[in-house]
């Protein structure tokens, strides 16, 4: 009896030995690595690459119209899509404006200050087409195509957005900027004016006062510029582009 038990635990334990499969060591699962995002799209705009001097083309357009407001003292920037020592310089003073790295070079952060700055309809945050225009709803009437106006305010109001930031970011008052030539015949405005282009506008002496607003013009891509002491001139300041003319003598310009 003790033999064949012992024979038969012998044999059922050199079976179950055989058998044994030894387990299999399974990796465990690899911890996904998150997907870098992509940069949110703007409800504007949206460059999808850094930008610097030598390049060309519609982003660098979209960039100068956002600095046209930061050419330095007696400067314009052209708004051409390509990427010049103006338009370097004009990021490098936008980007010390607000506290960047001013490498003159678009990138990440400068981008996302300026979507930051912008509402969807790419006008500043600051200002508005409603107030540069209170003429007429479809800017036709003028010296040039509506496209061509609505298009020179935007400029404008980007150019007013950086004088804001530089007076310490108090309302600049726009008293009206577009006119058709119906609208500029019943204001008795002068022939040619800029207003009949889209790249004008009349400020209001609002907290910072006449001779304050003419003066800090000169910095950011304002070519005319008149006030206090220019005839037709003491109640606004009217800033423009076109040929350089600086007159509001009782501000000292």
């Amino acid at each position: 009896m003790k033999t064949r038990l012992a024979g038969a635990t012998a044999a059922f334990v050199a079976g179950a030995a055989a058998s044994f499969v030894a387990p299999v060591a399974v990796a465990a699962p690899a911890t996904p690595v998150p997907a870098t995002p992509a940069p949110a799209a703007d409800g504007c705009y949206t460059w999808s690459q850094p930008l610097s001097e030598g390049a060309s083309g519609d982003e660098v357009r979209n960039l100068q119209i956002r600095v046209a407001g930061y050419p330095g003292n007696g400067g314009r920037l052209a708004i051409d899509g390509v990427y010049g020592a103006g338009t370097r310089d004009a990021v490098a003073r936008f980007q010390e404006a607000y506290g960047l790295s001013a490498d003159g070079v678009a990138g990440e952060s400068t981008f996302a200050k300026i979507y930051e700055l912008q509402d969807d309809d790419c006008s500043p945050v600051n200002f508005d087409y409603s107030e540069i225009n209170n003429c007429n709803s479809d800017w036709s009437g003028g010296k040039v195509s509506a496209d061509e106006a609505k298009s020179n305010a935007l400029v404008t109001m980007w150019k007013l957005q950086a004088m804001r930031h530089a007076m310490g970011d108090a309302p600049i008052q726009v008293n009206g900027g577009f006119r058709s030539v119906t609208c500029n015949d019943s204001v008795g405005g002068a022939p040619d004016s800029r207003h009949l282009y889209g790249d004008a506008a009349d400020l209001g002496a609002g907290s910072q006062g006449f001779c304050a607003l003419a003066q800090q013009a000169r910095d950011h891509g304002f070519g005319e510029i008149l006030g206090p002491g220019y005839p037709g001139h003491d109640d606004h300041v009217h800033v423009a582009g076109g040929a350089d003319t600086w007159s509001a003598p009782d501000c000292g310009i």
